[in-house]
């Protein structure tokens, strides 16, 4: 063992310092490329120092996905939110007016679907108003209206009401399963976008598993398009990997996350009880990675993983990758981010 691994407890999780600055660079780049803008989706780490490192690559604001995140990446230091999400919740909303009303420069966005909604936005609205983009769903998906038309009714309801103001639209296309799907989507939101009648509007989608396909779609949209990825920062070696749209065009992403375990156990041939659990490692989308050819992980329990494979002896120790990085940064307050020969060369922090 070398680097930081020689001297710390296991189980432990680091971040490749050099993957994760590749994959806000790459999603960077992408979005400048395709005429798109980039608010990271912040819930995937709530951590000051990635946060940073996405705005000072470009980022147009951070995502997050309630009032509660809201406030933690404000104490990072972003000042442009966009809470992906209907609010509701009153003590959130008085802490964002009361927030709009100190900071001039301040931007807030969130969304809308129902007259309801936007009625609890207005009575908890500071003197100049929440911005509010009216949500377009899809039949079997999450919250959003369901058609153009309910889009429509919306946003004219919304120009009727004082103390909110209509941004524009957004929508979630990755719940989705096909290209042919996403594209049908997308053009319903281009359609909402353009009868809205708004000036500059913005149009906002997911991006984490079809942002090839918005970035071919969307390009002649008369809206500023804004990319919602979170996961890439990160990328895994399970669900993203097979799953991102850098498996049909050129480049790729890298998988930043490392967790090493002791083997603690080999009770019987080719069984082996890992020292590493639900608490230590995702496995909500898929288990962790074994990354020693010829083992298997079968199942996770609370603070132990079963490894199949031969050869293992306790106090072995095994690396694996993960797969899908939002319920991983969320089990660590503090992840060492470390070089090629896992030297620390810093920390990355969560605050979940």
């Amino acid at each position: 063992m070398q680097g930081i691994l020689a001297e710390s407890e296991l189980p432990l999780m680091v971040v490749h310092r050099a993957a994760l600055e590749h994959n806000v660079a790459t999603m960077a780049a992408f979005a400048r490329g395709h005429g798109l803008e980039l608010a990271p989706h912040a819930k995937t780490h709530l951590s000051p120092e990635i946060s940073a490192m996405q705005l000072d690559a470009g980022a147009w604001g951070l995502t997050v996905a309630n009032t509660r995140q809201a406030r933690i990446v404000r104490g990072f230091g972003a000042s442009r939110i966009m809470v992906a999400n209907q609010v509701v919740d009153p003590v959130g909303l008085d802490w964002l007016a009361a927030e709009l009303e100190r900071d001039p420069g301040f931007d807030f966005l969130c969304f809308a679907d129902s007259r309801e909604g936007v009625d609890i936005l207005r009575a908890h609205a500071p003197a100049r108003g929440f911005r509010v983009l009216v949500e377009l769903g899809h039949a079997g998906g999450r919250a959003g209206c369901r058609s153009v038309d309910e889009i429509v009714d919306l946003a004219g309801y919304i120009q009727t009401v004082e103390g909110v103001s209509l941004a524009g639209v957004a929508g979630y296309e990755g719940a989705l399963t096909s290209a042919g799907e996403v594209r049908k989507y997308l053009g319903l939101l281009q359609d909402a976008a353009e009868y809205l009648r708004v000036k500059n509007p913005i149009l906002t989608v997911g991006g984490s598993q079809w942002f090839d396909v918005i970035g071919r779609e969307l390009v002649a949209a008369q809206a500023t398009v804004v990319l919602r990825s979170g996961a890439y920062v990160s990328h895994d070696d399970g669900y993203y990997r097979e799953r991102t749209p850098f498996n049909r065009i050129d480049g790729e992403l890298l998988p930043a996350f490392e967790i090493f375990a002791h083997v603690l156990s080999t009770p019987e041939p080719g069984l082996a009880i890992v020292g590493m659990g639900k608490r230590d490692a995702p496995y909500d989308e898929g288990l962790p990675v074994p990354r020693r050819e010829g083992l298997t992980v079968a199942k996770m329990q609370d603070q132990h993983t079963v490894v199949h494979g031969d050869g293992l002896r306790p106090g072995d120790v095994l690396s694996f990758g993960i797969s899908h990085p939002c319920t991983a940064f969320d089990k660590w307050r503090a992840l060492p981010l470390v070089d090629p020969d896992y030297r620390q060369v810093g920390t990355i922090t969560t605050h979940f």
